[in-house]
């Protein structure tokens, strides 16, 4: 595996996940969630992880208006 092939798992503010060539400066708002390798291995790690895909600002707006 070349350096270049290699992916970071990335998170924004928002909860919500993404591959990213490892060792790229990451682009404002997100950062590194820990897990890398192969492209393959960080979609594994994200549709294992990232089950509610809504962003974590209409999660949190609908849990809200439920506890009213």
């Amino acid at each position: 595996m070349t350096s270049n092939s290699r992916r970071t798992v990335v998170r924004n503010d928002e909860q919500q996940y993404s591959i990213w060539p490892l060792g790229r400066d990451l682009p404002p708002g997100w950062a590194e969630v820990g897990i890398s390798g192969s492209e393959e291995d960080c979609l594994e790690y994200i549709e294992r992880t990232w089950t509610d895909l809504r962003p974590l600002s209409l999660r949190r707006t609908l849990t809200a208006a439920d506890e009213q």
